[in-house]
């Protein structure tokens, strides 16, 4: 049988989300509970890879399982085995042949940059003292919608068969004493949205024009985007599945 968890867990102590030879991350942690409370040597896929110190408000999984697994009763087992930085929400049934990374239809990032000096969020927010241009910002949002192919986003080296992403919603807003940065896609590319994020602060400060912007895609070149945004300040927060993936 095959079940989704829904988790959230905050980055900062973990290598990511993917397995990785000596390093500590999400998927490993989250394995080596399931493994010990099931009894049975648990495998368990993501809907996505997070890199080091990105957090997660919401991310799926799913394994299998030869029990019929009372899955309320695991969640609270499961949380109860957890370090306190990841914690599972929900964990339901699904169809068998459901696929957490497959089977997502788009999934949704916040960013968050700090405009203060707050001694509660600084392993939480990328702190950026300069004032920020956002109606050039949102203006240069736009531009993404025009395009499918976003290699010059895309981390070096990255071994995928396309770059081509759809990018459905994008804007800035003023949360508080924060800029926040939302944008939700089909998919993303390693480290795409940290270097979107570091292209849009460079038109924020008007060392890029909007227009430059235009140029910089159809480069396909990671050089001439903006510097890549540190990964505290990033976040997974949400991930749509179609109806098809749950039991009737």
């Amino acid at each position: 049988m095959r079940y989704f968890i829904q988790l959230s867990y905050n980055g900062k102590a973990y290598h990511g989300w993917q397995i990785q030879p000596n390093a500590i991350t999400v998927q490993e942690t989250l394995e080596k509970a399931l493994t010990t409370l099931l009894g049975e040597t648990i495998s368990i896929v993501g809907a996505g890879r997070t890199d080091t110190g990105v957090h997660a408000k919401e991310m799926y999984a799913h394994f299998d399982s030869a029990s019929m697994l009372q899955t309320e009763q695991l969640c609270y087992k499961l949380n109860s085995l957890l370090p306190v930085d990841i914690a599972v929400r929900k964990i339901f049934e699904v169809n068998p042949q459901a696929h957490a990374r497959f089977d997502a239809l788009e999934r949704t990032y916040e960013y968050r940059i700090s405009t203060e000096k707050n001694v509660f969020n600084q392993d939480f927010t990328y702190k950026h003292h300069l004032s920020l241009d956002m109606a050039k910002m949102n203006e240069a949002c736009k531009i993404l919608f025009d395009y499918r192919d976003f290699q010059c986003f895309s981390k070096s080296n990255t071994d995928v068969k396309t770059y081509n992403c759809i990018i459905k919603s994008a804007n800035w807003e003023v949360s508080g004493d924060e800029l926040l940065f939302t944008i939700s896609a089909d998919r993303f590319l390693r480290n795409m949205v940290r270097a979107i994020v570091g292209t849009m602060i460079n038109i924020g400060l008007h060392k890029l024009a909007v227009e430059d912007l235009h140029h910089i895609i159809k480069s396909k070149d990671r050089g001439q985007a903006g510097y890549s945004v540190p990964a505290q300040g990033l976040y997974l927060t949400k991930i749509k599945y179609p109806d098809t993936i749950y039991l009737k």
